[in-house]
């Protein structure tokens, strides 16, 4: 309960006591929301789950909020995230003229806001408390990603908002199907009442669509780049990092919690499909950008994608999904996206407040004048790209382990596939910003050291999380963290490293360094024909990802979404 009260307490407090002292107020309120999310990751280790009955009335008539181990990892996560885009913003938000002291209030307390939403996601123990702060967190993170005013970022804001309310219809419909079917929506109540039949079905494909548009999963995503374009670097990592998280933690309490006696196996090889879908046109996209903050919007993209493929993998024999390993991965590599994501935003945003641009082609040299703005990109693009001790490199052992136990073997081709693409335009970036300058760089504006030291310990702590011992919170066999560091770990590393460099070559359209070397040139003039054939089909998806995103697509994609997963549950049932 403190939880969600401390973030509120601090809004309430900044709107009482006015603009002046906002920043004071949210720099005291992040402390203790930190310690308080600590002290639910212990106590829940301990007693779990946690359970604060509100009005101490139980349900169906009361409400209940609950903290198991994936709450206090999620809470956890969210905690250090905003503690770091904290310290990184304060330089930025800064109350000086009256128009930067009207933007730094409402950055102050919109982060508060979605801190408080995202908090009461992880606690919610019903489906209608879960609704109403997943719109709490949309009409928060909505005006953030438009703080500076212009016409192009209001109109991206509008986009995410009107396709967020799209989502939030749907949701709402299938959960009143659920209360009229079984007069209510406490979680663990309806884990024990729901059963197979066409209700429940309809219900389940409005509610999981609704919450895919919200995640912005392929090919839903027609508002992710957009509101990352001309979004803050502060308000992109929590755009990024964090706020895409609470739609998906709900769409894992309703197909793990709620519909535990339903077969999802049809349904979740859907899901990871389109998982599968975001990894290649996220990542192919990506590679062709020309900003460097629009590379790693389509990254997002792309990441987020990862996230479902664990779905089919937590299906058992009988199709039904179980909370075991593979769920585990998956809230290990959420968190360790949200930790490394925020991380290269951030650093993102100090160089292009260093450089004034931020060009890809145009980055070179930028490492010997802004190392460690580079030294944070790189640390958490090798996080994402499951380099030991990564978060990701255990989620991405987790699931080879089911892929392999569950026999299916096309889930490691695209894990394995997906790794060399997030390797490809880390790879493409870290190129260019090594790449030695032809004429002497000069910084258009310096930024506070500790801007770029919140980047910094964000991205070592996603690459450092496969150390943590999360037996206590997540069921993770105790044996595979050491087979993470093993020689067959090392060799797939490699593989990734090498086709990823690979990819880089044949889908990036611009030049790339060495192309003024001669030995350079004769040494790709061999796979020249095939780069072209790459780069057109790599402009191919481009432009298939630019119809994807209006308005008449996405709608077809969200109907035909909900008919086929109706359908696809089911058949399956």
């Amino acid at each position: 309960m403190l939880s969600i009260i401390v973030p509120v307490g601090g809004v309430l407090l900044a709107f009482v006591l006015g603009d002046r002292h906002v920043r004071q107020i949210a720099f005291a309120v992040i402390p203790l929301g930190l310690a308080i999310a600590g002290a639910v990751v212990v106590t829940s280790a301990q007693t779990s789950p946690l359970v604060y009955l509100l009005g101490a009335w139980p349900p169906p008539l009361g409400v209940a909020l609950r903290a198991d181990g994936l709450s206090a990892v999620m809470l956890a996560i969210t905690a250090v995230v905003i503690c770091a885009v904290a310290v990184s913003a304060a330089p930025v938000f800064r109350p000086a003229a009256a128009d930067a002291q009207r933007t730094s209030f409402a950055f102050w307390i919109l982060l508060l806001a979605i801190w408080a939403a995202l908090n009461i996601i992880f606690v919610g123990g019903d489906l209608f408390t879960l609704y109403v702060a997943l719109e709490l967190l949309t009409f928060a993170a909505v005006p953030m990603a438009s703080l500076e005013g212009r016409a192009e970022t209001v109109q991206a804001a509008l986009r995410y908002l009107l396709f967020a309310l799209l989502g939030s219809v749907l949701y709402l419909l299938g959960t009143a199907l659920l209360y009229g079917l079984y007069g209510t929506l406490d979680i663990m109540l309806l884990s024990h009442r729901v059963r197979a039949e066409p209700g429940v079905y309809v219900a389940a494909a409005l509610m999981t669509t609704g919450l895919l548009a919200k995640t912005a999963l392929f090919p839903l995503h027609l508002w992710l780049p957009p509101a990352h374009a001309g979004a803050p670097a502060a308000a992109s990592a929590i755009l990024s990092g964090l706020v895409v998280k609470g739609s998906f933690f709900i769409l894992l309490r309703l197909w793990f919690n709620v519909l535990p006696g339903l077969s999802g196996f049809a349904a979740a090889q859907l899901l990871a499909a389109l998982g599968a879908g975001a990894i290649v046109v996220g990542s192919v996209v990506a590679l062709r950008q020309e900003r460097l903050k629009l590379l790693v919007a389509y990254s997002t993209l792309a990441q987020i994608g990862y996230l479902f493929l664990m779905f089919p993998l937590a299906a058992n024999a009988s199709g039904r999904l179980e909370s075991g390993s593979a769920l585990a991965a998956g809230v290990l590599q959420a968190i360790s996206h949200a930790a490394a994501k925020a991380a290269m935003f951030l650093a993102v945003g100090s160089i292009y407040a260093g450089l004034g641009h931020d060009r890809i082609t145009g980055l070179s040299g930028v490492a010997r004048v802004l190392p460690i703005s580079v030294l944070a990109f790189a640390i958490g693009g090798f996080a994402l790209m499951g380099v030991q001790p990564g978060g990701a490199a255990l989620a991405k052992e987790l699931w080879l382990q089911e892929a392999a136990s569950t026999g299916q073997w096309w889930w490691v081709v695209v894990l394995q596939v997906g790794a060399m693409f997030t390797t490809a335009y880390v790879v493409l970036v870290l190129a260019h910003a090594l790449a030695p300058s032809d004429q002497r760089i000069s910084l258009v504006r310096t930024s506070p050291p500790g801007r770029d030291l919140a980047a910094l310990a964000l991205a070592t702590c996603s690459l450092l999380l496969g150390l943590v011992p999360w037996e206590a919170c997540l069921p993770i066999p105790p044996d595979v963290t050491a087979k993470s560091f093993g020689i067959d770990a090392l060799a797939e590393l490699l593989l990734s490293v090498l086709g990823g460099a690979a990819l880089a070559i044949l889908f990036s359209p611009w030049a790339h360094p060495p192309n003024s070397s001669d030995a350079w040139k004769q040494l790709t003039r061999p796979i020249e024909p095939l780069r072209r054939t790459c780069v057109e089909l790599g402009s191919l998806v481009e432009r298939g990802d630019g119809v994807l995103r209006q308005w008449s697509t996405a709608g077809i994609c969200l109907l035909l979404l909900v008919l086929t997963l109706a359908a696809l549950t089911y058949a399956a049932n």
